[in-house]
Formats: structure tokens, C-alpha cells, sequence
């Protein structure tokens, strides 16, 4: 028997399925390793530079939603956003909301008229950051209880934001039993808020901190400008 060329046997080595549960730790680790290269990446940089910064979390939003779509309702854009409000204020929390949205379900989890609903969704969390920073940010730094309440808030409104876009083609009649069909993958989504708060809240606010102005309303302004 001819043994397989060498382009041929490494196309066969390669050729291989990992379970879903395989896939899922592939990406989580994937996921972690780009955090891990924004946090110490970030110590490199000598100037404050909130453009970049803002571009680096609207990539970890865009990953992140993707890698962990096999989780049910799980993802880290929904307070990554929040603290977006919290320190650019709320038409950057509205920039990077649209972004995301368009770009992930463009590239691969199906665009239609719900991507509006899921931008106006994830600006209102993020309006709603930038409305409640000074409870939110006390001396400088994150009040994780605040925060965390604000995240499995904003699950709740985001997801009932996009549930209403199913009103395009249907009345209220369906429309609340919609809502109560929902609801466990509304809480998996507050889960992961919280659990996302407990992780990222702390590391990404202290290099969003050290890349922001400190007058209110001008985020990024002077970047511009200058």
C-alpha cells in the first residue's frame, strides 16, 4: 500500500472533530489568552491612549461573544459595556454596542432586524453606566456590589429589549409567554454577568482608569483633538 504523501498525512492529522464540551474549553482558553495579552500588553503602553483601548475591548467583545456562543446566554459584552459607560460615557458605550452587534452577527450568528434591537439593548446598558458612574466608581475604583447588581439588571433589560423585536411580526398575545419562555436563559445571562463582574471588573476598570480624561462628558475628546 502507497504510503500518504507528507502535505497528505498532515491534512489527515488535522482532520479531526472535538466534542462540544472540547470545542468550548478550545475557546475559553483562546479567550483567556487574549485577556491575558490585553492586560499585559496594556503595561507597555507609555501614554495614555484611550482609542486603542476602546478598540481592544470592542475586539474582546467581538471574541468573546463568538467563543462562548455555546454557552446558553452567556457572555462577557454585556458588562464589558456597562464599563464602557462607566468610563467613556455613554455615546462610546453606544459606538462600541453597535459595533459588536453588527460585526458578530454579520460574521456568525445571523443578522436581521434583531441586531437593532440587541444595539438599543446594549446602549441602554451601556447609558445606564455612564447615568450611575459616580455611584458606581467610588474613589476611583469599581464598587463591585453596585456593579454587580447594575450587570443582572441590565441581563434582564437587554434580553427583554431583543425579545421585543419578535412584536415586528407578532402581538402582545405572544409576546409576554415569550418572555416567560425565556426566562432561564435570562438568568444564565445574570449568572454570567456576575461572574464576569467578579473577573473582569477590577482589571479591565483599572486600564480603562489609566486611559481616560478626567473631565466628565470628554472621554476621549482630547485625543481627538490633540
Amino acid at each position: 500500500m502507497k504510503r500518504p504523501s507528507g502535505a497528505g498525512h498532515m491534512y489527515d492529522f488535522h482532520n479531526f472533530a472535538l466534542t462540544p464540551e472540547q470545542d468550548l474549553v478550545v475557546n475559553i482558553v483562546i479567550l483567556s489568552s487574549l485577556v491575558f495579552a490585553i492586560l499585559k500588553g496594556e503595561k507597555k503602553i507609555r501614554h495614555s491612549n484611550p482609542l486603542l483601548i476602546l478598540a481592544l475591548v470592542t475586539v474582546f467583545c467581538i471574541a468573546g461573544r463568538i467563543l462562548l456562543q455555546p454557552l446558553p446566554n452567556i457572555q462577557p459584552v454585556t458588562v464589558t459595556i456597562i464599563l464602557v459607560g462607566i468610563y467613556y460615557r455613554s455615546p462610546w458605550a453606544i459606538a462600541v454596542s453597535g459595533v459588536v452587534a453588527l460585526s458578530t452577527n454579520l460574521i456568525f450568528l445571523g443578522h436581521g432586524p434583531w441586531t437593532v434591537f440587541q444595539v438599543i439593548g446594549w446602549s441602554v446598558v451601556g447609558i445606564a453606566g455612564s447615568v450611575f458612574a459616580d455611584k458606581l466608581l467610588v474613589d476611583g475604583k469599581i464598587a463591585l456590589n453596585r456593579l454587580m447588581v447594575l450587570s443582572v439588571v441590565s441581563a434582564f433589560a437587554f434580553d427583554w429589549i431583543v425579545s421585543a423585536s419578535i412584536l415586528l411580526n407578532h402581538d402582545f398575545s405572544t409576546f409576554y409567554p415569550y418572555l416567560v419562555n425565556g426566562l432561564l436563559f435570562d438568568v444564565f445571562h445574570a449568572l454570567g454577568n456576575a461572574a464576569f463582574v467578579i473577573l473582569l471588573a477590577n482589571p479591565l476598570g483599572e486600564i480603562m482608569s489609566r486611559h481616560r480624561t478626567t473631565n466628565r462628558g470628554r472621554a476621549v475628546s482630547e485625543v481627538v483633538t490633540n
